[in-house]
């Protein structure tokens, strides 16, 4: 099943879509709090994104941009702001397609199907993990973190991945060792704590600090 983010003001509109989508056998889902839109976004981890270009605070060119920085994933605009300026810009922002409003669902439909055909041979990016105002992006081993991003070695990224997947409990060395093990990396005690001290000064590069915390004779926990 096919998740849809909808990034659209005018509630009727929004909910048209998501009645109709469904009938498909679409999920869908209306950002509702225009202050949260990246983190809702993340969460979600749509497959697509709907999004109009007149939004409460921030324009769509905006949001376009900010999950561009963090995904592929396709994106189309809706608008009736739809002379070329409006679909050049929209373009050049990284949009994949443009539906001027007002439209027939059925033809939002089509328009969303063929993008789909065309991009998933599900080799997407829409593996990201959010906590706080990290996102760590598991394709690229990449950290985002308030504009600035950093790369991580492969054990140090599976170690973060494995602290955010068990957020806020104390995950023990041997759960981190055996992790390491099925990533086909030998890791060893004098080893996992390398690793982890450098992923904990790679992290403070980017001003994320006292963000992984030792546990005493436990283990570690974000």
């Amino acid at each position: 099943m096919y998740k849809i983010m909808i990034i659209e003001d005018d509630e009727i509109i929004a909910s048209s879509i998501v009645e109709y989508l469904e009938k498909w056998g679409f999920e869908s889902k209306i950002a509702g709090d225009y202050s949260r839109v990246i983190e809702d976004f993340v969460d979600y981890s749509p497959d697509l994104v709907l999004m109009d270009i007149n939004l409460p605070q921030f324009d769509g060119y905006h949001y376009c941009e900010q999950i561009r920085r963090l995904s592929k994933i396709p994106i189309i605009f809706m608008s009736s702001a739809s002379d070329d300026m409006n679909i050049v810009m929209a373009v050049s922002m990284g949009a994949d397609d443009f539906i001027a409003k007002p439209f027939k669902l059925v033809v939002l439909k089509a328009k969303i199907d063929a993008i789909l055909r065309r991009v998933y041979n599900f080799n997407s990016d829409k593996h990201l993990i959010s906590y706080k105002d990290l996102i760590f992006d598991l394709n690229k081993d990449k950290v985002n973190y308030k504009g600035q991003s950093i790369e991580l070695t492969k054990n140090e990224a599976k170690i973060l991945a494995i602290l955010l997947e068990n957020r806020e409990n104390i995950v023990t060395r041997d759960e981190i060792m055996r992790g390491l093990w099925d990533n086909d990396s030998f890791v060893d005690e004098n080893t996992l704590s390398v690793n982890v001290n450098r992923l904990r000064k790679k992290l403070e590069e980017v001003g994320i600090v006292d963000f992984i915390k030792t546990k005493k004779g436990k283990g570690y926990i974000v």
